[in-house]
Formats: C-alpha cells, sequence, structure tokens
C-alpha cells in the first residue's frame, strides 16, 4: 500500500505539469521552420512557447495545469498579424491539426474547434443556396422558405449542440438575420445590412481575444456596398454604421479594432478613408486614452496625404562664402519637386540616385528639381558623394534615423520619394524609383 502512495506521489507533478497538448502537421513542410504560440486576451496577447517544425511538418506544444481555457493563437511566419489562426482550448482536451497553406486549418481532433468548423462549413453552404437562389432569378417562393427554415433549424441545432462551451459564443455571434416569410433580393439585401451586427456582443471577452470582431468588421466595411455610391463614399457610409454598433464599448477595445480598420486602409492607399477614420473617430479615442504615440502617428499621416503641404525645412544653397538658408516653401523656378531621402551607407540608395540623376537630365532643364535628404550618422561619406551629383540641392539630416526632417516625413526606409508641385504640395508618394518615373 505504502508504495503505491509513493508511486502516486512521485507521478502527481508529471500529471500537474503535463495536461494537454496542441500538435499537428504543416504542409508543405519545407515552408515552414517555427511556429509560436500565444494566449489572446482582450488587449494583448501573452506568449506561451514556440515548436521547431520537424522535416516532416509536424510541430507540438504541451500545456500544464495552469494554462488558462479560451482562445491561443498558432502564429506560423511574419508579420505575425498575417500569418496566423485561433484555437479553442477548453482545458479537457487534446487538439490535433493540420494546416496547408492553401486549404488553411483543419482540426483532427478537438470536439470544440470541429464543431465551429462544422457550424461554419453547414452555414456557408446554406448561404451560398440563398445567393444561388437569386443569382439564378428563381419564383419558387416555397424553395426560398424551405431554404430559410433549413437555415434556421441548422442554427438552433449547433447552438444546442454547443452548450456550455466556448464555441456557444462564435456560433451566437454569426447567428444570420433569417427572413420569417419570403423577401425579394433586394429587401432580404437591404435587411442583411440593417441586421448584421444584431447578434455580435462587442463587450464579449471571448469574442474580443480572437479574430471574429476584427473579421466581421472587415467583412462589413468591405462587403456592403450600396447602389450608385462609389467606393470611398461606400466605405465611409460603412464604417459610421460600425462605429455606432460599438458605441458602448470600452475605448480600449475601440482602439484595437479601429487601428486595424485604418492600417487596411494606409495599406489600401485609400488615404481619405483612413483619415476619414482618424478625424471622426480614432483621434478623440488616442487622446482619451493618452496614447501620444498614436496621436502623432495618426496626425503625421493626415500631414503627408496627399494634398496636403509638404512639412517645411530649411535648406542652405550657394557656395562656400555666398551660402544662402531657404525654406522648402520658398524654393521658386521649378514645376515639380522630388524629396527623396536617401543615405551615402544604404546600398538601395546607391543603385537608385545614379538612375534618378539620369532621369532628371532626360527632363527639360529647371522644369524638376530634386532636393536630397541624407539621413547620416556623420558627413564624411555624404561629403564624397554628393559630388557626383551636383544637379541635385543636398540637405544633411545628421541623427539619421532620430533626424527631424525623416521623422516629419515619417521615413522608416530609404530611399523614400515625395513628388511635390510648384506650391510644394504632395502630388504622390511613390514606391521606389520605378514607381517614381510611372508619376511622370
Amino acid at each position: 500500500m505504502l508504495s503505491r502512495i509513493v508511486t502516486i506521489l512521485l507521478l502527481l507533478p508529471y500529471m500537474l505539469l503535463a495536461q494537454h497538448t496542441i500538435k499537428g502537421v504543416f504542409s508543405p513542410a519545407k515552408d515552414y521552420k517555427v511556429v509560436l504560440l500565444y494566449k489572446v486576451t482582450p488587449t494583448i496577447s501573452e506568449y506561451i512557447s514556440n515548436s521547431e517544425i520537424g522535416k516532416d511538418g509536424s510541430f507540438s506544444f504541451q500545456l500544464d495545469a495552469s494554462a488558462t481555457t479560451g482562445i491561443y493563437r498558432v502564429v506560423y511566419a511574419v508579420p505575425q498579424e498575417d500569418f496566423n489562426f485561433d484555437v479553442i482550448y477548453n482545458g479537457k482536451e487534446d487538439i490535433t491539426l493540420t494546416f496547408n497553406t492553401e486549404t488553411g486549418v483543419t482540426f483532427k481532433s478537438s470536439v470544440e474547434n470541429k464543431l465551429l468548423a462544422s457550424y461554419t462549413r453547414s452555414m456557408s453552404a446554406i448561404t451560398q443556396s440563398i445567393s444561388n437562389y437569386f443569382r439564378d432569378g428563381k419564383k419558387d417562393t416555397l424553395a426560398l422558405k424551405t431554404i430559410f427554415k433549413t437555415q434556421r433549424e441548422a442554427q438552433i441545432r449547433y447552438e444546442k449542440l454547443a452548450e456550455n462551451s466556448i464555441t456557444l459564443h462564435f456560433i451566437k455571434a454569426n447567428k444570420p438575420y433569417i427572413p420569417k416569410k419570403h423577401e425579394d433580393v433586394k429587401t432580404y439585401v437591404n435587411n442583411l445590412k440593417i441586421h448584421y451586427f444584431d447578434n455580435i456582443d462587442f463587450n464579449n471577452k471571448t469574442l474580443q481575444s480572437s479574430s471574429f470582431l476584427q473579421e466581421r468588421m472587415l467583412n462589413y466595411v468591405f462587403g456592403i456596398s450600396a447602389e450608385g455610391k462609389d467606393d470611398i463614399t461606400n466605405y465611409k457610409n460603412n464604417i459610421a454604421v460600425f462605429c455606432n454598433a460599438i458605441k458602448n464599448v470600452s475605448p480600449s477595445i475601440k482602439r484595437i479594432l479601429l487601428v486595424d480598420l485604418w492600417q487596411e486602409m494606409v495599406d489600401l492607399k485609400l488615404e481619405p478613408v483612413a483619415n476619414y477614420i482618424s478625424k471622426n473617430y480614432l483621434l478623440d479615442i488616442a487622446k482619451l486614452l493618452k496614447d501620444n504615440e498614436l496621436v502623432t502617428t495618426l496626425t503625421r499621416y493626415n500631414n503627408l496625404s496627399i494634398g496636403h503641404k509638404a512639412p517645411d525645412f530649411s535648406i542652405i544653397t550657394g557656395k562656400d562664402g555666398q551660402k544662402l538658408t531657404k525654406k522648402l516653401s520658398e524654393l521658386q523656378g521649378a514645376e515639380k519637386y522630388i524629396l527623396v531621402f536617401w543615405s551615402s551607407s544604404c546600398s538601395h540608395c546607391l543603385d537608385e540616385i545614379p538612375q534618378l540623376q539620369k532621369f532628371i537630365k532626360s527632363r527639360v532643364k529647371d522644369k524638376l528639381k530634386v532636393i536630397a535628404i541624407a539621413l547620416e550618422d556623420d558627413n564624411k561619406a555624404w561629403k564624397e558623394q554628393i559630388k557626383s551629383y551636383p544637379e541635385f540641392i543636398h540637405v544633411l539630416g545628421l541623427g539619421k534615423w532620430d533626424n527631424k526632417i525623416g521623422n516629419d516625413y515619417g521615413v522608416m526606409v530609404t530611399p523614400a520619394y515625395f513628388v511635390l508641385d510648384r506650391n510644394k504640395l504632395i502630388l504622390e508618394k511613390p514606391d521606389g524609383f520605378v514607381g517614381l518615373k510611372a508619376c511622370f
């Protein structure tokens, strides 16, 4: 008896430490090296562990008894915000999955995750049936009522199956608008818009800890269209509806959602929409939260948008003994100006600056001027380099990445280009020299 007790006591630490696993296989295996695991909360993602991906694509995470239930995020590449997927961990079961570059994640074991995947497939198939009905112009109202009945019954069935589970939060939040009687396509689509957010509790901690709210936000903003409206107007209208839906949510959660949406518009180069989000919603939230870094980022982006006056800075012109200091805004004589931020230690710059010089020489003299702002730690290499480019107006930006001019222009990489008109209004912000040439 004593020996049995001793054995149990010896095994107890292992029983407590080794609770459950999240494991699986990535394919094609050669495309993946390391996978990271995070525990997601409404405001932060807590790093848990990492696992090397084997030659066969396999990985495994061991979760001990201290691992709390909720949403975990598996990150498999960078940038992390783009290459990840969520898993539900209920503290009661192991999770086994496969991930393929083309088809995404498939759960092999885990009741909760498989149930949510099954629900998603089922509702997607029904939605496709509705789309096919309206697209084909069918007139059989009984058939449409049958589809809606199937949709209603499926929702009820899955909610019952998910009782007392984490999955239930997502199934209830995803409940679609389902008509109680026949509706024509115009009425149905309009009601989909009106009731899109009806079943989403934006204060639900589980939803806040997942990508669900972001996905619903983006689906609405980019997926709901209005007849006769251009994309910019349509996006703004949809954003206003979304922001009304989250009006009672905490500022910190609003910030997370709206920063994601703002960044999406920035990445798509939709400046009017990004600035609309900032001016009408996000800037006030940033000030309320005393998030000075975000305030600076939003303000700078707005100030550097197309059509805005370029940030001013001083330029020393002329030769020794006849040097003059002018502001960018005071320069005259050219129809357009190219600002190029470069560095004498930047290999890409040393490749593109000669091409820029050749391009300038091919243009009508004095119609186009280049102002080259060098972000440098010191002036030694710069003084030698600029001798090869007498056509440029040169500005030395000491401090390199901590230079005021570079900071005012939001320069993160070199070379970086801005095209200004004669009044120093920003016309273009091309990517690279090829993009610059396309502006002329």
